[in-house]
């Protein structure tokens, strides 16, 4: 569990910082171009572009923050269910730690950008079980499930469906 867990991690957060990269580049290409277009009009001096351009936020930056926020939200659940043997336990835990990251994370949100943390919270929280839901669900459609795995173990079943000795 913890081997995948940190795939997990690792992955989540270079997708996110990727995402993040993206898309907040292709709005400071937006954001410069409209600058120079004002610029080219007449409208601007060429250190006050220089300015407008240096307030415009960082995809790099942008990138590492969203990296590092999904690596610590997603230590969360890791570090509930690593050291819990039960499996449901362990579920039990990962649910727990996982809703209330969410609901933390989105009211710290909230207060930080000003706006309703109840809401926000709860909006966060929501679509976090949503998405858990879907991840479950997806595992259940599957074949391979560690419960399978362990109760094919015990029950001394091999990959070929036979009894073992």
């Amino acid at each position: 569990m913890l081997v995948s867990g940190l795939a997990g991690l690792v992955a989540g957060a270079c997708s996110m910082a990727i995402g993040e990269f993206v898309s907040v580049y292709a709005q400071y290409n937006i954001e410069v171009s409209h600058i120079r277009r004002r610029t080219d009009s007449g409208s601007g001096s060429d250190a006050a572009v220089d300015d407008k351009e240096e307030s415009l936020p960082s995809p790099t930056q942008a990138a590492l923050a969203s990296a590092l926020a999904f690596a610590v939200g997603a230590l969360l659940p890791l570090l509930a269910g690593v050291f819990i043997p039960s499996w449901a336990a362990r579920v039990a835990a990962v649910c727990a730690a996982t809703s209330a990251g969410l609901a933390v994370f989105g009211a710290a949100g909230a207060y930080l950008g000003g706006s309703s943390m109840v809401r926000s919270g709860l909006r966060v929280l929501i679509g976090g079980w949503f998405a858990m839901l879907v991840t479950y669900g997806v595992l259940r459609c599957s074949t391979f499930t560690p419960r399978r795995l362990d109760d094919r173990r015990r029950n001394g079943i091999t990959k070929q469906g036979a009894r073992a000795g």
